[in-house]
């Protein structure tokens, strides 16, 4: 069975009948022929047999992987930020939000290519900009250059800056749980305020396979 989680940047894609583990292929290069049996994320109602909604798939894939009663999961991809929060073993809470978190994933990998910059070699600023948008907040970055500001550090400031809007929009927990892209931002990792515990980009489709086996219980 093909299981998708159809991401705006990148598509998660796993056969159950084969051994190989998940791929990550950049959605543009999905041939368009391509038909998932179960999927989630953007185009699962149009590129799948079945699909559901992606808070769904998020929550049951968070709490598959994490066996806690107790905890706060945020995913932060390409094109928005999503939450869960779990309480005695039962969804408590949960957000997501294609505004304030609009194409902070699709920014942070473009700022790198453009600037030419590794995020693992630059250190957590102690300051960032009140970043609500991945899109806008870019003004940001050009402005801190224009002072005088070197490129990584006018990004790191923006890095920081949605880092903490993310935070924020997750209410602001003591631990959190973190999946999709930015998980390998280590930048970005080291900006949010709390203990995190990063969980990958195949979180959804976790959540996939615990669909699957709550169908055939």
């Amino acid at each position: 069975m093909l299981l998708a989680d159809f991401g705006t940047s990148y598509s998660k894609i796993l056969d159950t009948d084969k051994k190989d583990g998940p791929r990550i292929i950049p959605t543009k290069e999905l041939p368009s022929s391509f038909m998932a049996d179960l999927a989630t994320g953007h185009n699962a109602g149009r590129r799948s047999r079945r699909s559901i909604n992606e808070l769904t798939a998020l929550a049951r894939g968070g709490y598959a992987l994490i066996k806690r009663p107790d905890f706060v999961l945020l995913d932060c991809g390409s094109r928005d930020i999503k939450f869960v929060r779990f309480h005695d073993g039962k969804v408590a809470d949960m957000g997501w939000n294609a505004e304030c978190g609009a194409s902070m994933g699709f920014t942070i990998e473009l700022l790198s290519t453009y600037y030419n910059l590794n995020y693992a070699a630059i250190s957590p600023p102690t300051t960032g900009f009140s970043v609500t948008c991945g899109v806008l907040g870019m003004s940001h970055i050009f402005d801190a250059i224009i002072a005088g500001a070197s490129e990584a550090e006018a990004v790191a400031g923006f890095v920081r800056g949605i880092a903490l809007n993310a935070y924020r929009f997750a209410h602001e927990p003591e631990e959190i749980y973190l999946s999709g892209g930015l998980c390998a931002n280590p930048l970005f990792v080291a900006c949010l305020p709390c203990t995190v515990h990063t969980l990958g980009r195949f979180v959804l489709l976790s959540g996939l396979q615990a669909t699957l086996s709550q169908a055939s219980a």
